[in-house]
């Protein structure tokens, strides 16, 4: 029998990879910088149709500009965090999926213990 397994990714911070993940969070800021004046722009021309509830559209199209403003926030607070990491600190990037294979007689305590993998620069560096 096979299950899924969920594998930490984990990079180790450098200079380089400081300056890669600041140029990501500038550019998701940028990018919902753009979605919040394009669903104003949006907004303003849905209130001058007829036959539409100006109070019910400017509702959601606000939760929409809202919900990417803290979007905007929470990205603007994890690049101040950023700056505060030290180079060789380990962090966590994300996750990825890997079939196991289970059988009887399989040590469950083994399977159960936290994996990851740690990413330098690109390149993997040790599982473990």
């Amino acid at each position: 029998m096979q299950i899924i397994r969920k594998i930490l990714v984990k990079q180790v911070v450098t200079e380089l990879s400081k300056q890669d993940i600041k140029e990501r969070f500038q550019k998701k800021i940028e990018q919902l910088d753009k979605e919040c004046q394009q669903l104003a722009f949006e907004r303003k021309k849905m209130e001058y149709k007829a036959g539409i509830n100006k109070y019910k559209v400017n509702e959601r199209f606000q939760q929409e500009i809202t919900k990417r403003e803290e979007k905007h926030k929470q990205i603007s607070y994890q690049l101040d965090q950023l700056e505060l990491i030290p180079v060789g600190e380990e962090i966590i990037e994300g996750e990825v999926e890997r079939l196991v294979n289970v059988e009887v007689g399989t040590n469950w305590n083994n399977m159960i213990q936290e994996q990851a993998i740690v990413v330098q620069d690109g390149v993997i560096i040790r599982i473990e």
